[in-house]
């Protein structure tokens, strides 16, 4: 995934981009644990999710809530206003004060470094752009860098200065290419992640149900290096078989109605806007 890219347009192209048409709902109920190991393999943040006091935000105390939380970002910083990106940004940071590194923690971080947040930010993005290729084939050029300008809101709704972003895709890639090599996972951060690839913060018979599916998909999602990191196995039998359940999904998920299409994600929002109007907490 290292081919050269084409310069691209200016983000004020972008301005009046329709991101809505090139999301899909169910997307991260496939890559979202895939990206969440993404985003933790780099210590500071993977030690920073491990060690935090928050424990509402807990996957693994209150997966539902983790998943409210998560999602209703996501559709606010892709979907959402300004204003309501600044309101969730907002309440998002009252949340990560309490989240930094102690005199014990192994490695040093803090909820509010814009390093760490454009890392996460990547994450997300290269995740989105990885599982829409997969379901619908490559984006053309002048869409790609569209949808790669908007994608600095995954950061920008949280504390990362949007001059941060890369200028482009072309210096995206360098910048993904050379923080991804300096990824690793630890076997304090891989038994966390063993839990949340096998569903143990869901009862017993779900695990049962879905947690080898589960592990399938997020397998099959991980870049090469962080496969390995894990421990885990990947043939190319495996690797049809993801192609063509995703191209399979894709196919259905671009027959249907756009409210369907975008669902859990505009449920999400309106469940945020709801929760703003009324007074209540947003996270």
């Amino acid at each position: 995934m290292t081919r050269p890219l084409p310069a691209t347009r200016s983000p004020e192209s972008a301005d009046s981009f329709d991101v809505g048409r090139y999301i899909d709902g169910v997307a991260g109920l496939f890559g979202g644990v895939a990206n969440v190991i993404m985003q933790l393999s780099t210590p500071p943040v993977g030690y920073g999710v491990l060690e935090s006091t928050v424990h509402s935000g807990n996957v693994m105390l209150h997966p539902i809530k983790r998943l409210r939380t998560t999602l209703t970002y996501l559709s606010v910083a892709m979907l959402g206003t300004d204003e309501e990106r600044t309101a969730y940004r907002e309440a998002v940071d009252v949340s990560h004060r309490p989240v930094h590194s102690t005199a014990s923690s192994p490695v040093r971080y803090n909820a509010f470094d814009p390093a760490l947040q454009l890392w996460v930010a990547a994450c997300l993005h290269w995740g989105a752009q990885d599982l829409y290729e997969r379901m619908h084939g490559p984006m053309d050029e002048a869409t790609a860098d569209a949808f790669y300008h908007l994608a600095a809101r995954l950061g920008t709704t949280l504390q990362m200065p949007e001059s941060m972003w890369p200028a482009d895709r072309r210096a995206f890639a360098e910048y993904w290419a050379t923080n991804l090599a300096k990824t690793s996972i630890d076997p304090v951060i891989r038994a966390y992640f063993d839990d949340l690839v096998d569903l143990r913060m869901l009862p017993r018979p779900a695990q049962l149900a879905f947690g080898r599916l589960h592990r399938f998909f997020v397998t099959g999602l991980l870049p090469e290096r962080l496969r390995a990191e894990m421990g885990m196995t990947w043939t190319d039998r495996d690797e049809r078989a993801l192609a063509h359940i995703l191209r399979a999904v894709g196919a259905t998920q671009s027959r249907l109605p756009r409210p369907i299409r975008l669902f859990p994600l505009n449920a999400y929002l309106l469940d945020m806007r709801v929760r703003r109007r009324l007074g209540l907490r947003l996270v």
